[in-house]
């Protein structure tokens, strides 16, 4: 009698110690389950916060971008690298321009970016227009790649898959298109990272150009002489070498462009590419909250009205 009652309290004793380590594993789990939720919801408030302030730098430089075309400067109506949009924003932190009491919300964030001038880079589309290729871009893109040190070859390339891309242009008749070509077309270019559907382009091929190349909504704009490179000049104006384009780059920074005419090329040479004034602007921005940083790049078309966002990525 004695041994069962024995035996019966070294059951209950271990079934009690199987409950209190059941006990405590569900109250653990419901613990991390907690915590997990509670670091997802810091996250997306950080998001968001991280959201709100790249949206506010953009409308900051929209409003820089339209007061530039309103007043102009003592150049008159031209695009150079002197104004202000084109000065940059270092990283500055933004806790303190948060009062005091309510510094709490926003710990240890910075701000930087710039404005960059979207037509100082070749404009992609300039390629193919309507299903039909450019063959005098297509030399000229080449004159880029190669003075990139990349195989030209790859300037028809890209060329051929944007043709792809676009519906052909009827023919002189009006007669309809073959029923072949209501087929569905591939993926369109609409950015530079889309030149890794070229096949030979590499990801370190693709490094080398994306600060040269743009695709704009435009399929035929002009390059701004007073903020392009170097390399994208020489390759937009027919047999300019790049010396006598770097000789352009050193001329415009005392004093920019003010028309085509101020341009000391030879007579000969054909400057139907150039331009002196911008329509399109990338603007650039870089948040840290905490722990979190992300990257914004926006796409904005200026016009002698209005400012519009075109598209806007976030990294």
């Amino acid at each position: 009698m004695k041994r069962r009652i024995h035996r019966q309290r070294g059951v209950a004793v271990i079934t009690a110690l199987l409950l209190t380590t059941l006990a405590i594993t569900i109250v653990a789990s419901l613990f991390w389950q907690q915590q997990v939720q509670v670091r997802s919801i810091e996250n997306q408030r950080l998001q968001l916060q991280k959201q709100w302030i790249l949206r506010g730098a953009l409308d900051w430089a929209r409003l820089i971008l339209g007061e530039d075309k309103r007043i102009g400067n003592r150049y008159g109506d031209i695009d150079h690298l002197g104004e202000p949009w084109a000065v940059p924003l270092a990283e500055t932190r933004l806790d303190q321009y948060v009062e005091k009491d309510r510094a709490g919300d926003v710990p240890d964030a910075a701000l930087s970016g710039g404005i960059t001038d979207a037509q100082a880079r070749y404009n992609l589309r300039n390629l193919c227009s309507n299903g039909v290729i450019n063959d005098q871009e297509v030399a000229r893109f080449g004159k880029l790649l190669t003075l990139l040190g990349i195989n030209p070859a790859l300037s028809r390339a890209t060329a051929v898959l944007m043709q792809s891309t676009q519906p052909k242009t009827p023919s002189p008749g009006g007669a309809p298109a073959a029923k072949a070509d209501s087929a569905p077309l591939p993926m369109e270019l609409l950015h530079v990272d889309d030149l890794l559907a070229v096949p030979g382009f590499t990801p370190e091929l693709l490094e080398k150009v994306r600060n040269y190349v743009v695709v704009l909504p435009s399929d035929v704009t002009k390059i701004n002489v007073n903020t392009a490179p170097a390399e994208v000049i020489a390759a937009k104006v027919d047999t300019l070498s790049l010396a006598e384009a770097s000789s352009l780059v050193a001329a415009r920074q005392s004093r920019p462009f003010q028309s085509l005419n101020d341009l000391p090329l030879s007579a000969g040479l054909n400057r139907d590419g150039l331009d002196v004034k911008t329509s399109y602007f990338f603007v650039n921005g870089n948040v840290r909250l905490n722990r979190a940083g992300m990257e914004m790049q926006a796409l904005i078309k200026r016009d002698q009205a209005r400012q519009t966002v075109l598209w806007i990525r976030e990294y």
